[in-house]
């Protein structure tokens, strides 16, 4: 028989598990076969000596001429056998090759017996409760990943189920009584100790004051508040907060609000389903935003642990499923079909509304910058002079506005500048006060504030590139006006971003870019040609190129408020965090350093204290304000 017969024999079938490459059949089925097809099988079987009780389930490929023998001896005791060996004949080159399984923890296995067998088969009805039962707990909506005992057995642990010595699904009972295969007997994750008692705020609740979020200005929902420990918090300074918690508040309303929280929430839940389930309904919650926050951490910590489901039981028997940064990313987006933005370690931020979204990204950018200093220096030292006495007389108006055309880089909106109609009447326009103020406090500072202005809508432009965000149809009308003055249009912004973006691949880019900054800060520690070390506060003084970089390095680690120094590598396309007991102390100590390495786009957690010891900071001077670092001889 030709490969041309043997695909029309097979394709005649109708019996059997039907797949796109192959169908599958139990020996008590064979007689569905073609006369033909059933002629070669055993005359391929007599000729290879492969007897009979040495094999149970025929597979016949769709696009290959080969047929495979297996053999599955718990087939029918067994809600989900597992295969011992098979015998795979390829009928083109006359072979048989055979493969094993006898020794492994972790065999393959079969699913939907009954597809195997006729209809007719006393065990059937048995075989297709079996797959009932899988179908309505949903263990068949990801097929590719339950092939293998060990991976089928986890997922059914996940969904709250166990196998029994006959292979049939039992639910978990008793507030997650389950037994998972990873652990010997029942486990009781006990979710309400999770709970811990605070005397400041919830980091995430830090970050949202950080980015001046809890001004007053917003509803917030704690979802999963614990103790309520931030809301009792939140409530003393007159913010619009409530919160839920099934353990502690499980009686108070759920309600819509600007602000979701979902603090360390996903994290203590250990059905993988519930955990998706908890998440979106906060995201259905939020009208602004949503932060959620995990746990972090390596197997240094998950390795002091007994391994359950996808995460480990503790001492107290409470779950914790520790995620790395590009995994609670991945899933966060997957789950919601929404970019979430990183703001701390296991800390993100997605936003329903698209315009907040854009202001906070713009804003995230923009050093805020104390002009006041400087421009009282500057009236010091330089006399008035155009419209001197209409300037002395509204002195603080006009000092105010300066400043906003200081810090917005460009001539202020009227609805840009609280007191417009005060500053029109007296100047007549926007335009002539800008004029005047320049004549009296000099164009210089001006000047310098374009092009820091310029410089952060670059890093902006640029961080969305590289976070290959969508070009927004709704923009803070703000940034259309950065747009108009900087750069004329949107596309002439992108254009301008996409070149720097693409440079920073180049070693002589970054090289040049830490020689500038280290020249203009005269602080830090610079490694000729390998790397420059700086405190994080001066980051937004830094050239605009190593912002990007370091901004590229740190949109997937998230925000830097416990980061204490940061290390561009010049060559190596990473750059490396550091954090320090007490940064306050003469020779602080290490006690974390991440490496985010770009062209891989992964993070390395390396934490000193317990297995390594932490390394002090002998040279803290060179970091401080005020530092005079050596001078460096620089290569051409």
């Amino acid at each position: 028989m030709d490969f041309q017969k043997y695909k029309q024999y097979v394709n005649q079938l109708k019996t059997g598990k039907q797949l796109p490459d192959a169908i599958y059949l139990h020996q008590n089925a064979l007689s569905a076969m073609p006369a033909a097809l059933l002629s070669l099988t055993d005359k391929i079987t007599r000729e290879l000596k492969i007897p009979a009780d040495d094999w149970n389930i025929i597979k016949l490929n769709k696009r290959d001429f080969k047929i495979t023998f297996l053999n599955y001896p718990n087939f029918e005791t067994s809600g989900y056998p597992t295969l011992q060996h098979s015998f795979t004949v390829d009928l083109n080159k006359l072979t048989v090759r055979k493969a094993s399984y006898e020794q492994s923890d972790n065999p393959p296995i079969l699913h939907r017996k009954e597809t195997f067998i006729s209809s007719d088969h006393p065990l059937w009805s048995l075989f297709r409760e079996i797959t009932a039962e899988g179908e309505k707990i949903g263990l068949y909506k990801n097929t590719r990943t339950i092939g293998f005992k060990k991976n089928w057995e986890k997922l059914i642990a996940d969904k709250g189920y166990f196998l029994d010595d006959e292979g049939r699904l039992h639910p978990c009972k008793d507030q997650q009584i389950c037994h998972d295969p990873s652990i010997d007997g029942p486990v009781t994750v006990k979710r309400h100790k999770t709970a811990i008692n605070r005397n400041q705020l919830s980091q995430p609740m830090q970050i949202l004051a950080r980015h001046n979020y809890l001004n007053g200005e917003y509803s917030i929902l704690d979802y999963g508040c614990g103790k309520g420990d931030d809301i009792r918090e939140l409530e003393a300074h007159g913010i619009n907060v409530s919160g839920w918690d099934p353990v502690y508040f499980p009686d108070n309303t759920i309600t819509q609000n600007d602000i979701v929280n979902l603090g360390f929430v996903l994290n203590v839940i250990e059905d993988i389903d519930e955990r998706t389930a908890t998440l979106k309904r906060a995201w259905q919650h939020t009208d602004k935003l949503l932060i959620v926050a995990v746990m972090v951490a390596g197997e240094t910590i998950t390795r002091q642990f007994t391994p359950y489901k996808d995460g480990v039981i503790t001492s107290r028997n409470t779950f914790q499923r520790y995620y790395s940064q590009p995994e609670f990313r991945s899933y966060l987006e997957s789950s919601l079909d929404e970019s979430a933005i990183a703001v701390g370690q296991g800390i993100f931020i997605i936003f329903k509304e698209k315009t907040e979204e854009q202001q906070f990204l713009l804003e995230r950018q923009f050093v805020k910058r104390d002009w006041l200093q400087k421009t009282q220096r500057q009236i010091q030292q330089k006399q008035p002079t155009v419209r001197k006495d209409l300037i002395d007389k509204h002195l603080a108006l006009f000092t105010d506005f300066w400043e906003t055309s200081l810090e917005l880089g460009r001539i202020p909106a009227n609805s840009e500048f609280e007191f417009s109609t005060q500053i029109r009447q007296i100047a007549g326009s926007h335009n002539k006060a800008h004029e005047a103020l320049k004549n009296h406090f000099g164009n210089d500072l001006f000047a310098e504030a374009e092009q820091r202005r310029r410089d952060d809508l670059l890093v902006y432009f640029a961080l969305n590139l590289f976070e290959k965000r969508k070009p927004q149809t709704q923009m803070p009308e703000g940034l259309k006006r950065d747009i108009k003055y900087f750069y004329n249009s949107y596309a002439e912004a992108v254009k301008q971003a996409t070149k720097v973006l693409f440079t920073l691949g180049k070693p002589q880019i970054i090289y040049a870019a830490c020689v500038k900054a280290y020249q203009q800060l005269q602080c830090g520690e610079f490694n000729e040609n390998h790397s420059y070390i700086f405190h994080k506060k001066y980051l937004g003084d830094l050239p605009p190129e190593l912002r990007i970089y370091i901004g590229c390095a740190t949109q997937l680690y998230g925000d830097l408020d416990n980061i204490h120094l940061i290390k561009a590598h010049i060559r190596s396309g990473k750059v490396s965090l550091m954090r320090y007991d007490n940064w306050n102390k003469s020779e602080p100590l290490l006690i974390e350093r991440i490496k985010i390495k770009l062209r891989e786009q992964t993070i390395d957690f390396f934490e000193y204290g317990e297995i390594f010891e932490p390394p002090p900071l002998e040279n803290k001077a060179l970091f401080e304000p005020g530092c005079k670092s050596p001078a460096v001889t620089y290569a051409q």
